[in-house]
């Protein structure tokens, strides 16, 4: 065994929005990745068009600088711990991590669950302090509260002594003394370079590499990512794939990629320590899988990833208004995509639902499913989706459910309206602390049962000033019963074109979802009812027409404003009989019975029972 001094392999990790594709794109510029002409847009590494928009990472992805004659392969990870599947088979790729951490807001919830990972796995994190240039930056308080929360989640010695490196990745600099600016980001890639282990190889062993990505190629078809653990591999060698449930299978290797920039480069050779893309004519592949040597198929252990904490139903879509917008309406085209979406999709669990007409979808959280949702739309796909529940389990007698670890920064004239929300969803305040300029930052442990549907409701109480990160923390014994939506629904009563007529009649019964033009039909619903029941309204009622005139009766009509829901609000708004309607044009929301008579029913029979 020996180490390869001329390579290193790296991922950023951090929470969401504390800067690590805007690092990824200043080291880029560093290396001279781009000429000086050349014009570039901010966050390269985020190619998804929803990353973009969300200004968010949710797929891991690969690119290569060189620095001072070595090769350093970054790999960008999500910061949201819905995507920790992600983030956990992208450890196993590299050999070092550098955890970035926000100059004011220090750790946060996903800072302490993507560092958790890398520790267990033995790396010993960079760390580095981000956005130095805000002027209420308080780089020594971060940096304090880094050492307590590598103490707290066992560090050893070797990874309690961390190195740190202080940027303001925006603009481009880097700096190892957090009294002075710097000029470039030189200081942190020379940091990689001197603390980051380079890889420990065995060139002479058989080659042995386990798949950590799956992509697909239109020409090469499914194409297997990862680092070679041992040997060496050429193009056009027989090598042997072993599943999960250890069966081998032979194939030969058409092309052989590496990663040079954000592009990949063909190469006849690569070695141990090398991150490598393989294409193979692979018919299957999953990630997780072991590409060996023909002559001994021996395999890597599996990739072990986080269980999830949520579920949803997926259906086709029944309502009368399906197929005005999508072209993937069967529930054979349904069950294909989730099966392909399994694939990479590790953290995902799919199966049939009771009664088999809909699949239960389990994932990492409600973010984590919602993507995917979005993703189907996006593709021309038609489907409902249920209300999200927990995932149970059983230790022994006692069942546990998920609880999540929450912060919440909000102005301190509203501090106790979130407390009283949290608290009456069985949260627990673990810690309150004074920001800056007023603002106030409350830690809470809650059931993630209580999580579904707050985050509107605070947003409601606050005035849209409340900012809530959580993550998963431990499973505890069932809470007991939750709180949950106060007010009922108003619902459709027929088929129609909604009129600012009737909207304006019954603007006194709630706020509504729709506006005047739009398409409703029997079972939709509507708006959200001021009281705790349901309401059918009739939105279609049109004023009725005289030769008759007087000033009061031409009056303009004037309504408040529609509330137009994302896609997350829309699944937090659900209550348990009602569906979200997902298309590629509109999200709407109806109830599981469209007739109100069914409904009648089904609430006599629920009652009795």
């Amino acid at each position: 065994m020996k180490r390869r001094h001329d390579t290193r392999n790296i991922c950023v990790i951090a929470h969401v929005d504390h800067g690590k594709t805007t690092l990824v794109d200043a080291l880029f510029r560093q290396a001279g990745m781009f000429r000086d002409n050349e014009t570039v847009e901010e966050r390269v590494m985020d190619a998804n068009d929803l990353e973009k928009e969300r200004g968010i990472t949710i797929f891991s992805k690969n690119a290569a600088v060189t620095w001072n004659n070595v090769k350093i392969n970054i790999v960008d990870t999500p910061g949201h711990a819905d995507f920790g599947g992600e983030v956990q088979r992208i450890m196993k790729m590299v050999d070092g991590a550098l955890l970035l951490v926000d100059a004011v807001d220090g750790p946060m919830p996903q800072t302490k669950y993507v560092l958790k990972n890398a520790l267990e796995i033995g790396l010993a994190p960079v760390v580095v302090i981000n956005k130095i240039d805000r002027p209420d930056a308080r780089p020594d308080w971060v940096l304090n509260q880094v050492f307590d929360l590598f103490a707290a989640l066992g560090a050893n010695d070797r990874q309690l002594d961390f190195h740190t490196v202080y940027t303001s990745a925006k603009n481009g600099v880097a700096t190892l003394d957090p009294g002075s600016v710097g000029d470039s980001m030189a200081p942190l890639l020379d940091t990689i370079i001197d603390k980051v282990e380079p890889p420990l190889v065995n060139l002479k062993e058989p080659f042995r590499m386990l798949v950590t990505s799956v992509l697909y190629d239109n020409y090469l078809g499914l194409m297997a990512v990862g680092k070679v653990d041992r040997g060496t591999v050429r193009a056009s060698e027989s090598i042997a794939r072993i599943d999960r449930a250890g069966d081998i299978s032979f194939t030969k290797i058409q092309k052989l990629f590496t990663f040079e920039r954000l592009e990949r480069k063909e190469t006849d050779t690569a070695a141990a320590g090398d991150i490598v893309m393989v294409a193979a004519g692979f018919k299957k592949l999953d990630i997780g899988e072991t590409l060996a040597n023909r002559d001994l198929p021996e395999a890597l252990p599996a990739i072990e990833i986080d269980e999830p904490t949520i579920s949803m139903n997926f259906s086709i879509n029944t309502s009368v208004f399906a197929g005005l917008s999508g072209d993937k309406l069967t529930g054979r085209s349904l069950e294909d995509r989730l099966m392909r979406e399994l694939r990479s999709n590790l953290a995902l669990r799919v199966k049939r639902a009771e009664g088999g007409e809909a699949f239960e979808v389990s994932g990492r959280g409600e973010l984590h499913l919602s993507i995917l949702i979005e993703t189907m739309r996006r593709e021309g796909y038609e489907l409902s989706v249920s209300r999200p529940k927990i995932i149970t389990k059983t230790v022994g007698d006692v069942v546990m459910e998920p609880e999540e670890f929450v912060i919440v920064d909000v102005e301190e004239e509203y501090s106790g309206k979130v407390i009283e929300k949290l608290g009456s969803r069985r949260g627990e305040l673990k810690n309150m602390a004074n920001m800056e300029k007023g603002q106030v930052r409350l830690e809470f442990t809650i059931p993630a049962r209580g999580l579904i549907g707050m985050q509107s409701e605070l947003m409601t109480e606050t005035r849209g000033c409340a900012v809530v990160t959580h993550s998963f923390h431990r499973h505890i014994p069932w809470a007991g019963p939750i709180e949950g939506r106060r007010n009922g629904s108003l619902i459709s009563q027929d088929q129609g074109i909604a009129t600012a007529y009737a909207l304006d009649r019954l603007s006194d019964r709630g706020e509504f979802f729709v506006e005047p033009g739009a398409r409703v039909y029997e079972g939709m619903v509507v708006g959200e009812n001021n009281k705790e029941n349901d309401l059918v309204v009739k939105v279609t009622k049109g004023k009725k027409l005289t030769n008759m005139r007087s000033v009061s009766s031409d009056d303009t009509v004037r309504l408040a404003p529609p509330r137009i829901m994302s896609l997350e609000q829309c699944l937090e708004y659900l209550a348990d009989d009602e569906l979200a309607e997902v298309t590629p044009d509109s999200l709407r929301i109806r109830k599981k019975l469209l007739n109100e008579e069914d409904r009648k029913k089904q609430r006599k029979k629920t009652e009795a029972a």
